[in-house]
C-alpha cells in the first residue's frame, strides 16, 4: 500500500521499512550510534524525513526535530542543549548548520536536497532546478558531511540493524518549545507518551476513516514539525497514505 507521497512521487510501506533499515543499520554500524544518542532531523516535509524518523527510532536513537527556519543562533542553542551526535538537514539550511558547526562538538553530518528520494531523472531534475534555477540552495562547506543517499547504500551493505530492545519509558524525543518565557527547553517524550499521543488522535479521527484506504494531506506550519510525527505514527498503525 502507499504509505507517503510528495510531488508525485509515492513510498510504500515495503519501501519505508527497507529504507529505514538501511538508514538505522548505518546509524547503528557506521557512524557507530549508540542507544540515546541524540540525533538532530532539520527537514520540512520532505520524504527523507520518515525514513530518518523511523531509522532513528529503530536505531535506538532519541529524535530532535528542529525547526528548519531556525537561524543559526537557534540552531546551536538547540543542538548545543541536546547535545546532538548526529545531524540531518536539508542543504537548503546547511549553510546555517556551517556557521554554528564548529561550537557543536563535531557532530556527524548528512546533508539531502529536495529530489533526493525520487527515481532517476526526476531526482536529477528537481534537485538541479531547486539548486540552479530557483536557487535555494546557499553554498556551503561542511567538512565530512555525508550525502543521505550515500548513507543509505552504505547501510544497506551493512546488512539488517540491530534489535535495540526499547521500553515505554525509554526517551524517544526530546522536542523544543518555542521559547516564548526564555530560551527555546527541550520537553522529553517517551515512547509511552508518543503511543498514547497517537491513541489520542485515533479517537478523534479514526470514526471518520475507512481502515487502509485514508489519504490525508498534512500541511502544516514549519514550526509545528512534531505534529507531522504524530501523523505519521498514526497513519503507519491504520495502514493510510499521507501526502506530505
Amino acid at each position: 500500500r502507499p504509505c507517503f507521497t510528495n510531488m508525485g512521487v509515492t513510498l510504500s510501506f515495503a519501501d519505508l521499512e527497507a529504507e529505514s533499515a538501511r538508514f538505522a543499520a548505518f546509524l547503528q554500524k557506521d557512524l557507530k550510534l549508540q542507544k540515546g544518542d541524540r540525533i538532530g532531523i532539520q527537514m520540512p516535509n520532505v520524504l527523507q524525513y520518515p525514513v530518518a524518523l523511523f531509522g532513528a527510532l529503530r536505531a535506538g536513537l532519541v529524535v530532535v526535530n528542529t525547526n528548519p527556519l531556525y537561524t543559526p543562533r537557534e540552531m546551536e542553542h538547540q543542538f548545543r542543549d541536546a547535545g546532538v551526535k548526529a545531524i540531518v538537514i536539508l542543504a537548503n539550511f546547511a549553510k546555517s548548520l556551517q556557521e554554528v558547526l564548529p561550537s557543536l562538538g563535531a557532530p556527524h553530518v548528512l546533508d539531502t536536497e529536495l529530489g533526493d528520494l525520487f527515481p532517476f531523472p526526476k531526482r536529477l531534475v528537481v534537485n538541479a532546478v531547486v539548486r540552479h534555477v530557483k536557487k535555494l540552495v546557499p553554498a556551503f562547506h561542511v567538512p565530512g558531511a555525508i550525502r543521505f543517499r550515500d548513507a543509505l547504500a552504505r547501510g544497506a551493505a551493512q546488512g539488517a540493524p540491530d534489535e535495540i530492545p526499547i521500553t515505554g519509558s525509554d526517551l524517544a524525543f526530546l522536542q523544543y518549545t518555542g521559547g516564548t518565557t526564555g530560551v527555546a527547553k527541550g520537553a522529553m517524550l517517551t515512547h509511552s507518551n508518543i503511543v498514547a499521543n497517537v491513541d489520542q488522535a485515533t479517537a478523534w479521527m479514526a470514526p471518520g476513516f475507512v481502515e487502509g484506504e485514508e489519504i490525508v494531506v498534512t500541511p502544516l506550519p514549519l514550526y509545528h514539525i512534531f505534529s507531522l510525527t504524530v501523523n505519521c505514527l498514526l497513519f503507519m498503525k491504520y495502514g493510510g497514505q499521507n501526502v506530505l
